[in-house]
């Protein structure tokens, strides 16, 4: 499966990042997204990019920040919002 990265160092810069990950059913996408929290190496790429965000904004001085994340599921044509209430609600 394919894992891409887009800008996502200019984050905190407020530009808008997105990962993308695309690849067949059961090939490991939701694992490297999402990973385990124990043990700490097996963290997957959305907990360490939100670390990654909140560390920058702690550090900043002088700066305000509005931190905004979706989380969506493209298969078959259908959208799904995976950090909505209802996973299983189809978006437009």
């Amino acid at each position: 499966f394919y894992l891409v990265l887009l800008n996502f160092q200019g984050v905190t810069e407020g530009y808008n990042g997105t990962i993308f990950a695309y690849g067949q059913t059961g090939s490991g996408k939701s694992f490297i997204m999402q990973g385990i929290m124990d043990p700490s190496t097996q963290k997957g790429v959305i907990p360490r990019a939100f670390e990654h965000i909140f560390e920058s904004v702690q550090r900043a001085e002088n700066a305000k920040f509005l931190v905004r994340a979706s989380y969506l599921e493209i298969y078959n044509e259908d959208i799904q919002d995976l950090l909505g209430a209802d996973i299983k609600q189809k978006l437009e």
